[in-house]
């Protein structure tokens, strides 16, 4: 399955760090800092839907500076 998450971090974060680290995560296809109301926006493919809670949850939510993610599943 794949996914986009959009990443809200902390102020004063250093986006690039955190970018680094997304990147870092298995799955994680891109992530690339965006304007609008995310500061980043992330893509990931998953083999299912519990890899992928699992992934958020306990990788990308682990990243020191991600203060918040917004997850859309793709149905196509």
């Amino acid at each position: 399955m794949k996914a986009f998450i959009e990443i809200k971090i902390e102020a004063g974060s250093n986006i690039l760090s955190i970018i680094s680290a997304l990147k870092n995560i298995e799955g994680v296809k891109d992530a690339t800092a965006v304007t609008g109301h995310a500061d980043i926006l992330l893509s990931i493919e998953s083999p299912d839907l519990n890899t992928l809670a699992d992934t958020i949850t306990n990788k990308i939510h682990a990243i020191r500076g991600v203060e918040n993610t917004e997850t859309m599943i793709c149905v196509e």
